[in-house]
């Protein structure tokens, strides 16, 4: 059994083929980040119209590499949302195209499930319940995971993800995009306790990122130019510091808190070096499976409902979790 994934929730292009007993067969991305970088940030529009001159070439490349045709594939799954609705709607018209030409079912897929899911490949293939934080641009998550079908949301952030945080401080600091992985590459140089940057401490196992942003902007405006350049390696480590600090403190406590040994950590920010660093026990998503893919997306379809040929047809995305 074969699930081609397809994957185009903001502006990575992705296609892969994943077995059912998770091996990756192939798993292809085409990134937009320089086309976007000249915005400082996705444009939705422009990245709707880039996945449309990816996916069929991603697709074609996805099934090159495993040696498959689509005649032997025997589901197709798709991410449904959330994420950009037009960049979904590209993906969603996609598969279903490829799934009705071949009869074929049609599995659509949460994309946050498929973060989680990234841990269900082999060799990988971690095995519930644990404790997942998942961080990434857009999304800040504390979550549950008792079976591999879903999971229970017990903390989120209340204004700005992890990710956002990172690419804001990056933007502040006068750093490229994408910025997380610019802010870390700066971070590696400076000490990251000159500067004292605030945790938000808030109820429950909720997180806030605003207060921290604010206090960066306020101590890259008291430094003059050529302090501010001296100092910006002690910015980025300090200020990399507190969201890591943030983000580690909330899943020990989660974890404590239900009673879960096992932390996993998924999603773009999971690739940070401080955070894998400051984890070391728990089971991480691979580097190439923490950023938006299509393995993560035909490895979540496993354990979630297809819809049979032609009823898919009617299928339509949802911009934010329900």
């Amino acid at each position: 059994m074969v699930v081609l994934g397809v994957e185009t929730s903001c502006d990575e292009t992705a296609a892969a083929l994943v077995t059912d007993d998770g091996r990756i067969l192939s798993n292809v991305v085409s990134s937009q980040a320089e086309l976007h970088a000249r915005y400082g940030g996705v444009v939705p529009e422009v990245a709707s119209r880039r996945h449309l001159e990816l996916v069929a070439p991603v697709v074609e490349e996805a099934l090159a590499q495993s040696g498959l045709t689509l005649d032997e594939i025997d589901s197709v799954a798709v991410t449904r949302g959330p994420g950009l609705i037009g960049a979904l709607l590209v993906g969603i018209s996609a598969a279903k195209a490829i799934a009705w030409s071949r009869r074929l079912p049609l599995v659509p897929v949460d994309h946050l499930h498929g973060h989680v899911a990234s841990l269900y490949l082999a060799p990988q293939d971690l095995e519930p319940p644990f404790l997942c934080l998942l961080a990434s641009g857009g999304h800040t998550l504390l979550l549950d995971v008792r079976e591999r079908a879903g999971f229970t949301v017990l903390g989120t952030t209340l204004d700005d993800a992890a990710g956002e945080a990172f690419d804001k401080g990056a933007r502040l600091l006068g750093l490229g995009y994408p910025g997380g992985p610019a802010l870390d590459r700066l971070a590696g140089a400076g000490d990251p306790g000159a500067f004292r940057f605030p945790v938000a401490s808030v109820p429950g196992l909720d997180f806030s990122f605003s207060g921290l942003k604010t206090a960066l902007l306020y101590a890259v405006r008291d430094l003059a130019p050529e302090e501010l350049e001296r100092r910006r390696a002690d910015l980025a480590a300090s200020y990399q510091r507190a969201i890591v600090r943030a983000l580690v403190e909330r899943t020990t406590a989660a974890a404590e808190e239900m009673g879960l040994a096992q932390v996993a950590v998924v999603g773009g920010v999971a690739a940070n070096s401080e955070l894998r660093a400051a984890l070391p026990d728990a089971a991480l998503a691979p580097l190439e499976l923490c950023t938006d893919n299509a393995a993560m997306i035909a490895s979540a379809a496993r354990y979630a409902t297809a819809v049979p040929f032609p009823e898919y047809l009617a299928l339509d995305a949802y911009a934010t979790a329900a």
